[in-house]
């Protein structure tokens, strides 16, 4: 997902529009083969270092110093959705999706401590007997990569990718500990995902990443 501050304007008017669910989507790919806005996009309330595309807490402090409205910010973000330049395909969101993604990114942009908390998949619950325990799955390295967006910048037959901005994972083979390192530190345009994914995620990824490149 690449913005600018300037460009397009707004394909509508925005008038609502839920930032917990902005922030969620904006931190997952809209499907296996596309990048999530974070892997792209460097905004510190997300936690995320993404250098594909313009840094969106610089892109609009100026704009905020200068007095511009969070209404104005969002119809702005929300016309460069819909009329996105490569390599952000146009329309990534659409809908109310693509709304709560523009109040998101003009809620927290260049404001690392907003509040927001991102929108979390509901957890499992199992009942055995009279005893009812609630607890996360553990994570699934192949779901992992498909959230995180790895799929966008990677070719792995196994996930049905065929990105291209990053290796070809099928044809470089990595070793687990290479994945592990490379997911935790970044480099190049891949940003560190480390305080994205947890070590839990990261340790998944890497070996499903290693078990299943090449195959």
């Amino acid at each position: 997902m690449v913005l600018t501050s300037s460009g397009c304007g707004a394909v509508k008017r925005v008038t609502e529009g839920d930032p917990a669910h902005g922030k969620e989507l904006f931190l997952q790919p809209a499907s296996p083969s596309d990048p999530s806005c974070a892997s792209c996009h460097t905004l510190a309330d997300a936690g995320s270092t993404g250098t594909v595309g313009p840094n969106l807490d610089d892109a609009f402090a100026s704009v905020k110093a200068q007095g511009f409205s969070k209404q104005t910010i969002t119809d702005v973000v929300r016309g460069q959705i819909a009329y996105a330049e490569p390599p952000m395909p146009q329309n990534l969101y659409e809908g109310q999706d693509a709304d709560d993604i523009s109040v998101y990114i003009a809620l927290c942009s260049a404001n690392p401590h907003c509040g927001v908390t991102a929108e979390k998949p509901a957890s499992s619950t199992t009942t055995t007997g009279s005893t009812t325990t609630t607890a996360s799955a553990a994570p699934d390295g192949k779901a992992v990569f498909t959230s995180a967006g790895c799929g966008g910048c990677h070719t792995l037959k196994d996930a049905g990718t065929s990105g291209t901005v990053g290796p070809n994972l099928d044809q470089l083979k990595p070793s687990e500990s290479t994945v592990e390192h490379q997911v935790e530190t970044g480099g190049g345009v891949m940003p560190s995902f480390k305080g994205q994914l947890t070590p839990a995620q990261i340790s998944a990824v890497a070996k499903y990443v290693s078990s299943v490149a090449g195959k």
